[in-house]
């Protein structure tokens, strides 16, 4: 479907907890959003989401709810990460919708990218 926007990458999002002041406001949640007002429906198939950092599991729930087909993201997080590291929303059987999920997908460059990230926040 890249017609329907001109073949660019038209969802993007980084994290708003803070300037936003509300825990939903995770990069994921809101190209979710954004993805589902492009498109004009909730039911996101046939969509594959790029992240830097493993989802969270309100995140990883969010894309099984909005039935996204596919996952990929760069650096596992071992703190918070649902898509295999502490748990795994999207391989759960009971839930109606399974996600095929890639990990790795240059992770030693975006752990790079959030470790400088990270470090510029604590400094200052």
């Amino acid at each position: 479907m890249p017609g329907r926007w001109g073949g660019r990458w038209p969802w993007r999002g980084h994290n708003r907890v803070e300037t936003g002041r509300s825990a939903l406001r995770h990069a994921e949640m809101i190209a979710l959003a954004q993805a589902a007002r492009t498109l004009g429906r909730w039911r996101l198939t046939g969509c594959t989401l790029y992240v830097t950092l493993e989802p969270c599991a309100m995140c990883a729930g969010a894309m099984v709810l909005s039935r996204i087909d596919r996952l990929v993201y760069a650096a596992a997080d071992p703190k918070a990460g649902a898509c295999g590291s502490v748990c795994d929303v999207p391989g759960q059987p009971r839930l109606n919708h399974r996600i095929a999920v890639e990990g790795g997908l240059l992770a030693d460059e975006a752990a790079a990218l959030l470790r400088e990230f990270f470090a510029r926040k604590r400094r200052g």
